[in-house]
């Protein structure tokens, strides 16, 4: 079922929770609400279940508005972040309790749950109450109760928090194989950006009620558009630079801090003079201490601290005025160790940094 925002707007006293948001989720596809706490997305997600009416805009399934439909006519399915489990019911009831609301016969009852409770894996565990499971269990079982009734659309708000993080890894893995088994559309919120991209197909991050940046998780990842985005995901070196001007063939700023200068591929428009944000990743800057190498975007700083992670060295390096970056080196001990007060070179390519939205 293809879902569609339409210029949807929710306030809540003076707080616009959700601010003008249009936006489309295809058929099919695994779609990530992503954002800090406050910022509107767990609200979205109960627009979308019926829970909550928009102020303004429309929210549409497929051809149908659906804007004034009644939650338990929405053809959706829930899982809350705590799971909301019946402590009272065995795990058969629990799953079953939504298709005894819809009247669905006892026949059919039991062979859809028998389906269902085996694409959990969760055979053998029928009788058992709530409280005689793991977490994890306890999880599946929500999610069996919310697909058990064939929903056109699966809800998930905040799943795996409750979870340790070994036990969060293999469940966000479990979840995305029985979406991508079953085809149904789902649109699923965390604030935990490792989890967005390790399961969507595609996710919108938000911000004060606003869409920031929509995107797959490889294009967000490596090009957020807004200095939020970029700080939003984690790992960014954010550098400020100011414009000097293009290069001959007007394919690349010039920019210059602090008596070092770099040339940035971008179509961006920006005038000498200009301040500019760049996100540049800590695995795409290359120690080179040749005092002697020649080429753009070599510049230098001093090792702060250092953190030796094994398989990677992870270093915070002062440098353009006091601006610290982050640089990771892999394969450490052959590229030799940096201590604290070290002075390092380094170098990354112009078509690597991206210009911010600022």
């Amino acid at each position: 079922m293809r879902v569609v925002f339409h210029q949807i707007s929710k306030r809540f006293g003076p707080v616009r929770a959700v601010d003008d948001v249009s936006l489309t989720i295809e058929e099919g596809e695994f779609f990530t609400l992503l954002g800090p706490s406050g910022c509107g997305k767990t609200t979205l997600l109960r627009l979308v279940a019926g829970f909550y009416q928009p102020d303004a805009g429309e929210i549409r399934f497929g051809d149908r508005r659906v804007n004034e439909v009644p939650p338990h006519k929405r053809e959706t399915g829930m899982v809350f972040q705590s799971y909301a489990l019946f402590p009272h019911l065995s795990v058969y009831e629990n799953v079953a309790y939504g298709l005894k609301a819809r009247k669905v016969p006892a026949a059919e009852i039991r062979r859809r749950i028998g389906a269902i409770l085996g694409g959990v894996q969760l055979e053998g565990l029928e009788d058992r109450a709530p409280s005689q499971l793991s977490g994890g269990q306890q999880q599946r079982v929500a999610l069996a109760r919310a697909l058990v009734i064939s929903p056109q659309i699966l809800l998930m708000d905040e799943p795996l928090s409750n979870l340790d993080a070994r036990l969060r890894v293999s469940m966000r893995e479990e979840i995305r194989r029985i979406q991508k088994d079953l085809g149904i559309t789902t649109i699923y919120v965390t604030h935990d950006q490792e989890e967005a991209m390790a399961v969507s197909d595609r996710l919108a991050i938000l911000n004060k009620g606003k869409v920031e940046q929509i995107g797959t998780p490889p294009e967000i990842y490596y090009r957020p558009h807004s200095r939020f985005a970029a700080e939003f995901m984690g790992g960014n070196n954010i550098l400020e630079f100011t414009v000097t001007g293009r290069d001959a063939k007007g394919g690349a700023l010039l920019a210059e801090a602090h008596g070092q200068s770099v040339r940035v591929k971008t179509d961006k428009d920006r005038g000498p003079g200009q301040k500019i944000a760049l996100a540049l990743r800590p695995e795409w800057i290359v120690l080179d201490d040749d005092p002697d190498a020649t080429g753009e975007n070599r510049l230098s700083g001093t090792v702060i601290s250092s953190s030796f992670l094994g398989s990677i060295a992870r270093y915070s390096v002062a440098g353009l005025g006091g601006q610290v970056l982050t640089i990771e080196v892999h394969d450490p001990e052959k590229r030799g160790l940096r201590k604290n007060g070290d002075t390092v070179r380094f170098r990354f390519g112009a078509d690597r940094p991206v210009v911010l939205e600022v």
